[in-house]
């Protein structure tokens, strides 16, 4: 029901894909389904809260490809049907767009480009930029190694501690997700239990 009260196609979009980084999406799998199946079905019909929105529109190309729907390049490209260029203030649209880039398909040639020129802006961006230390964080982690290539439960791993320092936060998601990562990293039925008393006692979890 988490997702259904969710409104927004853009919030909705932002939990299912906070979901997956935190490794505990496996739990919602029937609601983040029916979502993405009804926005797969919407996607040429209903876009206005897309609209010009580049963070929105690659957040949207990269979960629902993540999830096996084959939706067009067609954000990456202009009217001429040639490449179109990244808007340069919306650097947390350019991120989105770079891990977008690695879900192409063969010939996908439009978003190789995409991802070249998200990589340079970004690299340059790493370089100019001396606050906003857990963005920039984020940004050199997907440079390193792109969210398509990573590990799910060491991405989880990592992703927690990101999670934690973000603002609006939702707390019981941050301990479900700790205690979760608990759960599959205990060897035995003694770990498992003692982790499990640990949260029911107390509440609140730290992770292993």
């Amino acid at each position: 029901m988490m997702l259904a009260q969710v409104g927004k196609p853009l919030h909705q979009l932002e939990l299912v894909d906070t979901l997956q980084r935190l490794g505990i999406y496996y739990h919602f799998q029937e609601e983040i389904k029916r979502i993405l199946h009804s926005m797969y079905n919407d996607y040429d019909r209903n876009d206005k809260w897309k609209d010009g929105d580049l963070y929105a529109t690659a957040l949207e190309f990269r979960v629902l490809r993540q999830h096996g729907y084959h939706v067009p390049q067609d954000i990456f490209i202009n009217k001429k049907g040639t490449f179109k260029p990244l808007v340069y203030e919306d650097v947390k649209g350019i991120l989105c767009s770079f891990e977008a880039s690695y879900l192409s398909s063969e010939g996908e040639t439009i978003i190789e480009v995409t991802r070249n020129f998200a990589r340079n802006f970004l690299e340059e961006y790493l370089e100019r930029t001396v606050d906003q230390i857990d963005f920039t964080m984020i940004i050199s982690h997907a440079l390193e190694l792109p969210i398509r290539w990573r590990m799910l439960r060491l991405e989880a791993r990592w992703f927690i501690d990101v999670y934690e320092r973000s603002q609006g936060r939702n707390s019981i998601l941050f301990e479900l997700a700790k205690l979760d990562y608990n759960m599959v990293q205990a060897t035995n039925p003694e770990d498992l239990k003692y982790v499990v008393e640990e949260h029911l006692h107390c509440g609140k979890i730290g992770l292993r």
